[in-house]
């Protein structure tokens, strides 16, 4: 049975993400948008020959749907998440996906309570570099892992968002969180997918000092600690102005993984008895023109429901990944290290 589904919030991911991958998958149709501004709702119900609405909580009552994406600033992915489920829907809502591991605990009991899946869109785990260095870790090819470093920065969303320099990245009482919640939230998630370990401490320092109009952070580094000892540098940045950065790179006993930080392979194998792998692997997702034309998201999460089977991003693991963020949070305010929960 194809997947009826409806997007709240109709702004740049949707229209360069969710929009066109639900369209391109023959599993799934699109029959309502959601958005507050009347004529982007409208243009985008046309584009899709759906059903548009203004007000989410009318749509869940009106219309015909099995799934939404939820595309909206940070702080509603929580209360319209659980709307949603509650509404008997499944969710797949955009990163990060709350604004306290308190609204995350709401989600995921929402999501149990009605049997829906929720799914959080954190999509650096389905880039082939990134799922290959978590094979060759998990096989021992690199032997014992003994640290890391990540990155994700760009010249900032002003580029990006549909409101441009007005938008609500900048706004904390809507983003809730700047650069980390935007970029960092991904690299955490990601280091945690690659390595299969979990973080137990984050120190972090933030800096709003590359966006005058912002009331976030716009560079974010935390240094990070997981259980098996391996500790790292997450950097996340809107003011890498000239080029996008979204490497990794792994270090260990035998050999050293570098990630998406070669413009031709997506991953070289640099290993101690001096043999060197490159992998060329394809691009890595990017708002730049030019970039993967899928994240790969959408079909996951479409099948996911088609099948009844657990999404590889599920509301705990999203908590997982949001959890370093808030404590990162809690480091910079007490300008102490941060002891995550185990």
């Amino acid at each position: 049975m194809v997947l009826k589904v409806a997007v709240i919030g109709c702004g740049s991911i949707a229209k360069n993400r969710h929009l066109p991958e639900y369209s391109q998958n023959s599993e799934a149709v699109i029959t309502a948008v959601c958005d507050i501004v009347e004529d982007r709702a409208k243009e985008t119900a046309e584009t899709y020959q759906a059903d548009y609405y203004m007000d989410y909580k009318k749509m869940l009552k009106e219309a015909d749907i099995d799934a939404v994406s939820v595309c909206l600033p940070n702080y509603l992915h929580a209360p319209v998440s659980i709307d949603a489920l509650n509404a008997g829907v499944h969710v797949l809502c955009e990163k990060p996906m709350a604004t306290s591991t308190e609204e995350a605990d709401r989600m995921i009991e929402a999501a149990e309570k009605n049997d829906r899946k929720l799914m959080i869109g954190h999509n650096q785990r389905f880039v082939p570099s990134h799922q290959k260095a978590r094979e060759l870790i998990a096989s021992g090819a690199l032997g014992k892992v003994y640290s890391f470093r990540t990155t994700f920065g760009h010249g900032g969303p002003e580029g990006w968002s549909a409101d441009g320099t007005d938008s609500w990245f900048f706004k904390k009482d809507e983003a809730f969180i700047g650069a980390m919640g935007d970029l960092g939230v991904h690299k955490a998630d990601l280091i945690r997918y690659i390595l299969q370990d979990e973080f137990t401490e984050v120190g972090a320092f933030v800096e709003t000092s590359a966006k005058e109009k912002a009331d976030v952070d716009d560079n974010a580094a935390l240094i990070l600690k997981s259980k098996k000892g391996i500790i790292g540098t997450l950097a996340a940045s809107w003011a890498y102005t000239s080029a996008e950065d979204n490497s990794t790179v792994i270090y260990g006993e035998k050999g050293i993984l570098r990630l998406e930080d070669d413009p031709v392979s997506s991953l070289i194998a640099q290993y101690a008895n001096g043999e060197t792998v490159r992998y060329e692997l394809g691009a890595i997702q990017s708002n730049d023109e030019g970039g993967q034309t899928t994240s790969h998201v959408i079909d996951h999460f479409v099948s996911a429901v088609q099948n009844d089977t657990a999404p590889l991003i599920d509301g705990k693991e999203g908590r997982q990944s949001l959890e370093i963020i808030l404590g990162a949070l809690e480091s910079v305010e007490t300008k102490r290290i941060y002891a995550l929960e185990k």
